[in-house]
């Protein structure tokens, strides 16, 4: 049976949403865009011109949610399906667009470079328990118009796996759109095999800016799956109560699916979120927080129960620093992510409120992600009835080592995490050097670089990503892209 975890009755599900609803009906969100408003309106939505702000009568809703797709897949960029966003089927991928990096050898943060976001391509490729890449941190070696397209640019070269990204400007899109183009060959053939998924952020409380507006339009109309990305900070932008906060996170997140599925009535998307609960002593947003991670398998349960298939950003940490507070926190976000069944969980690698990508914790991450998705498997019997025969051989040898059931089923029964986890004696421990985590996962991350192995998407392929993206650069005045390592 697969083990399941839930923070919300079903009533008080349906009494969210139900208030959700109601606050869209009378109060509406303010929605920047002119074009994503004239198509409210035309399907039945009031629209204040002076105010920019937009209501929804209760049919307009019941009308957008006729329409989402219950499931999606992501294919790598070879076509292979590598991530199936249906029932409770969970995947990982690292946590994006921050603005700093953990430097692997002054273990000081600082401002990331292109060759960072390199190393953390390739890593990727090697990551196993971690389903797709993001574009994870935002170097600050191109231009800022160019960074977007640049960051997927980079991602689609060096790794294979698929690409949870998204835009700051309206323009990045198309070009961000030619790169897979460039990589699927035809519109068709990138519809049939989505490639990435495009994260949309309202701005709480109840706005959608032009850009994310925008989004949310080319993205349907592309057949590119979208994540609704609300952030309301508990007890600042949001009310201080959960239900609250959760209240308003629906309604937010609904205006945005009526948005993209009036576009383009079964567009692909996420339920999805990166609330926080707020902390006013510090003034800061504490994703390892209870009520942070309480409230993101919150969401997740009112997106299921719409219909949806869903993503949160938890599985992280606050600290500054690969320590203990960062384990502790990361763990048992992941650990509730899988036991609520996200199907697209964004958080391995991160540090410091989402600001700070290292590639230490990476690697640890991807442990972690392992023994959460084991511990999602639960328990079911193995040729274990019935029971007598195997312990009768149990008193005949004085052990199992080599029974027939052990060799049968160990591999799949017990999950056996990499070296950057510990778990010899203290003798064998001290023999093997004696090595501390942060040494261990260091370690780790030079033994995944010098394994890579290139990505196998044709070169043609890789030679038309480059042609679009110089051409790009050039328009924002950059004579060359920045030097890569090979």
């Amino acid at each position: 049976m697969r083990p399941k975890l839930r923070f919300l009755s079903d009533d008080l599900a349906a009494r969210i949403v139900s208030e959700a609803r109601d606050l869209l009906a009378k109060v509406g969100v303010a929605v920047l865009n002119d074009e994503a408003r004239s198509l409210l309106s035309d399907h039945g939505a009031k629209v204040d011109l002076a105010a920019g702000r937009v209501t929804f009568p209760p049919g307009v809703i019941d009308q957008a949610l006729k329409s989402v797709p219950r499931s999606f897949k992501l294919y790598d960029v070879l076509g292979v399906e590598t991530n199936d966003f249906s029932e409770d089927k969970v995947h990982f991928t690292p946590g994006s667009s921050t603005i700093n990096f953990l430097d692997s050898g002054t273990w000081a943060i600082r401002k990331p470079s292109s060759e960072d976001y390199v190393r953390y391509a390739k890593l990727m490729s090697r990551l196993g328990w971690i389903a797709s890449q993001s574009t994870a941190f935002i170097p600050t070696d191109v231009h800022e118009r160019v960074s977007d397209s640049y960051r997927l640019y980079l991602s689609l070269l060096y790794c294979e796996k698929p690409v949870v990204t998204g835009t700051f400007t309206a323009r990045a899109f198309q070009v961000m759109r030619d790169l897979q183009l460039a990589v699927r060959g035809s519109d068709a053939a990138l519809r049939a095999k989505p490639l990435t998924v495009f994260s949309a952020c309202p701005t709480s409380p109840l706005k959608w800016s032009g850009v994310t507006s925008q989004t949310l339009l080319d993205c349907a109309r592309a057949g590119v799956p979208v994540e609704y990305i609300a952030m309301p900070l508990t007890g600042f932008m949001a009310p201080v109560t959960l239900v609250g906060t959760l209240v308003q996170h629906t309604a937010e997140t609904l205006s945005g699916v009526a948005i993209s599925q009036f576009a383009s009535p079964g567009a692909p998307a996420l339920y999805g979120g990166s609330p926080a609960a707020f902390d006013v002593r510090y003034e800061t947003t504490p994703m390892g927080a209870a009520e942070t991670q309480m409230t993101d398998c919150a969401i997740t349960e009112i997106g299921h129960s719409l219909g949806f298939p869903t993503q949160a950003y938890i599985g992280m940490s606050d600290s500054k620093e690969l320590d203990a507070q960062a384990g502790l926190e990361t763990a048992m976000g992941a650990t509730l992510a899988v036991l609520s069944g996200i199907n697209n969980v964004s958080g391995p690698g991160i540090l410091d409120f989402e600001n700070c990508q290292s590639l230490e914790k990476l690697v640890l991450d991807n442990e972690v992600c392992g023994l959460a998705l084991r511990l999602a498997r639960g328990i079911e019997p193995k040729d274990d009835f019935p029971s007598t025969p195997l312990f009768e051989e149990l008193n005949r040898e004085g052990h199992l080592l080599i029974a027939k059931h052990t060799r049968k089923h160990l591999k799949g029964e017990l999950h056996y995490p990499g070296p950057v986890i510990d778990r010899a004696n203290h003798g064998r421990w001290k023999e093997e050097g004696g090595l501390p985590l942060l040494a261990r996962a260091k370690r780790e991350v030079d033994a995944h670089l010098k394994a890579y192995a290139p990505s196998r998407l044709p070169a043609a392929a890789k030679a038309d990503l480059t042609r679009i993206m110089e051409s790009e650069a050039r328009r924002h005045g950059m004579d060359r892209l920045p030097r890569r390592p090979g």
